[in-house]
Parts: structure tokens; C-alpha cells; sequence
């Protein structure tokens, strides 16, 4: 599975982003794919997950009620929905896709991952 995220920008304090994950190579249904974020000089760390199965979602405290993750298997997509963004959100945004049902949260878990598309948001 090859993945590719998008939609990545500037973007003032209070406004809203949409990134893509575009995959290729295989249909992403079946596959959790998760989002995580690297901020500099910090650990990359889960923001939402999407189960490979029922399509329950998850996300972390930090973007609980402003982020929402979803996928269009048709499109073989994976889209996180960012509002409401603060200049803490700023980092570079992976997706990534592992074979299963999930939830998988953790890093280690994933197979696959994407380039990052970098976000930055200004106060």
C-alpha cells in the first residue's frame, strides 16, 4: 500500500484544514488507517484512528470535538477534517494504514505510512 497525504498549509488561529490520504497499490478497505503528528523536536504521536471494519473512530484528548476523521472507500481515501486549529496543532501530519480491524493507536502498529504534509497555524 502506497499513501499519499495532501491539504497541508498556513492557516490562522480558529480556522480549519482538510487533509487527504490518497492510497494506491491496494483497497484500503479492511485497513485501520490512523493520523499522527510530528512537532519539532517531539515524538510523533497518534491524533485519530478509523477502524478497518466498522468504521468506529477515535481520536486523541488534545483534538477530541474539533478533528474528525473519515474515509470514502470509493475514493480509497482517508480524510481528516481539522476545525477550530490552534497554533499547538502545528507539525507535520502522517497517515498511515495497517491490514486489520482495529483500533490501533499506538505507532508501532502500523505498517504503512505516508510522506507528512506539513501544517502550521498562526496565532
Amino acid at each position: 500500500v502506497q499513501l499519499q497525504a495532501s491539504g497541508g498549509g498556513l492557516v490562522q488561529f480558529g480556522g480549519s484544514l482538510r487533509l487527504s490520504c490518497a492510497a494506491s497499490g491496494s483497497r484500503l478497505d479492511g485497513y485501520a488507517i490512523g493520523w499522527f503528528r510530528q512537532a519539532p523536536g517531539m515524538e510523533r504521536e497518534g491524533v485519530s484512528c478509523i477502524t478497518g471494519s466498522d468504521g468506529s473512530t477515535y481520536y486523541a484528548d488534545s483534538v477530541e470535538g474539533r478533528f474528525t476523521i473519515s474515509r470514502d472507500n470509493a475514493k480509497n481515501t482517508v480524510y481528516l477534517q481539522m476545525n477550530s486549529l490552534k497554533p499547538e496543532d502545528t507539525a507535520v501530519y502522517y497517515c498511515a494504514a495497517v491490514r486489520g480491524s482495529g483500533p490501533f493507536l499506538r505507532r508501532i502498529d502500523y505498517e504503512y505510512w505516508g510522506q507528512g504534509t506539513q501544517v502550521t497555524v498562526s496565532s
